[in-house]
């Protein structure tokens, strides 16, 4: 089906262009939560060790800042507003996220298998057989939210979507939860071509926003895609397709549509010790060898807060200037989505450039903690 072709027997959720802006911001929170994950496994690496993983990781942090570009330029488009410094914004780990039927925690802690089980988990390809498995009911007694398994009343429900402690819910009806992250996407692409039909049956469009606020690609180069700017709903369409296949693979391939290799299976040269090449088949690559030294990491704390390091002052200094130093990255982030696009490769610069305060971090053992070192908490 053409992406300027909506399918009549779909019933999308998203009916109004205010649903479909908060479906954009839930998008741009999925994007980032996997952020401060993936920074703390990079730099829990020891230096000069673990190339390869060291890559690996790095590539993948650098094109989720593409996808959350991506997200912007199209919630831009339909003439909302980015907001990365809104409450709630930043989760708090451990995260949440849907992964087929179940929940999988994310938490944030060092390079190790468990990490790498938890990020191939999130960039899982996953694909609903049928409509009615797109949407998974809430087992509120299974993430201990009710003994009875009896959804909160509405005032927690909106709470617990504003906290960030729980993504992927349906908009509107956190009862109710996405399969995956990728049938997530395939939801929003329903309700912009439901809305964008509307719209031209009246001889308008919802692709009313300033194309100034775009973000285009003088303005982002990461070497693993390319920003596309949106202009109406090929572009959309576009854009979104583009960040769901970089997770996950082009209908579940090895590589996507801008021929790159997909998060998943970039994770996965590491959890099977070879690279991938042109010609293999999903889960058997056949390049060179992929080298991971597990125990050549720091032994960060997992899910660290600021108040597990009362008794290191210093580190705890260190910690909130570290959580100074990422709000004022997300800042800088949200002017560029907000007419400064100009700021996004200083931004970009800075998502790395706070490795310096994330290091006296790791490097630094906490007292009364068995042995483990400090790290970011990223309370915001």
């Amino acid at each position: 089906m053409s992406v300027s072709e909506s399918d009549p027997s779909q019933n999308p959720k998203i009916k109004t262009i205010e649903e479909l802006r908060e479906y954009l911001y839930k998008g741009l929170q999925l994007e980032h939560a996997t952020l401060p994950p993936y920074l703390t496994a990079l730099y829990s690496l020891h230096p000069g060790k673990n190339s390869d993983a060291w890559h690996v990781i790095r590539v993948v942090a650098v094109e989720e800042m593409l996808h959350l570009t991506l997200v912007a330029n199209v919630l831009n488009a339909v003439g909302g507003t980015p907001d990365l410094t809104k409450s709630g914004f930043v989760p708090n780990y451990p995260t949440r996220l849907p992964c087929g039927p179940d929940y999988f925690e994310v938490h944030l802690r060092p390079f190790s298998r468990e990490a790498l089980d938890t990020f191939l988990k999130i960039e899982k390809p996953a694909q609903a057989p049928n409509e009615e498995d797109r949407f998974v009911p809430m087992d509120w007694a299974a993430l201990g939210l009710a003994s009875d398994g009896v959804a909160p009343p509405s005032e927690k429900l909106a709470e617990i979507e504003e906290s960030g402690t729980i993504l992927g819910l349906v908009p509107g009806e956190p009862t109710q939860r996405f399969l995956s992250i990728g049938e997530f996407y395939e939801e929003i692409i329903r309700g912009i071509n439901h809305l964008e039909d509307q719209a031209r049956q009246a001889g308008t469009t919802i692709f009313t926003g300033d194309p100034a606020r775009q973000v285009t690609p003088e303005y982002f180069y990461s070497g693993g895609g390319d920003v596309i700017k949106v202009t109406g709903r090929d572009t959309a369409v576009a854009a979104l397709t583009l960040v769901a296949e970089q997770g996950e693979g082009l209908h579940g391939g090895i590589f996507d549509s801008q021929d790159e290799i997909a998060h998943y299976y970039r994770f996965q040269q590491l959890e099977k010790g070879r690279y991938y090449q042109k010609g293999d088949t999903p889960g058997a690559p056949s390049g060179p060898d992929v080298n991971v030294d597990w125990n050549a990491v720091y032994p960060v704390k997992s899910d660290v807060k600021l108040a597990d390091l009362a008794g290191d002052p210093e580190i705890l200094a260190a910690a909130k200037e570290f959580n100074r130093s990422y709000a004022s990255f997300l800042t800088n982030v949200n002017l560029a989505y907000n007419g400064r696009p100009d700021l996004l490769l200083k931004a970009v610069w800075e998502m790395f450039h706070i490795r310096d305060s994330m290091n006296r971090l790791i490097r630094n053992p906490l007292t009364g903690h068995n042995g483990t070192n400090a790290g970011p908490t990223f309370e915001i």
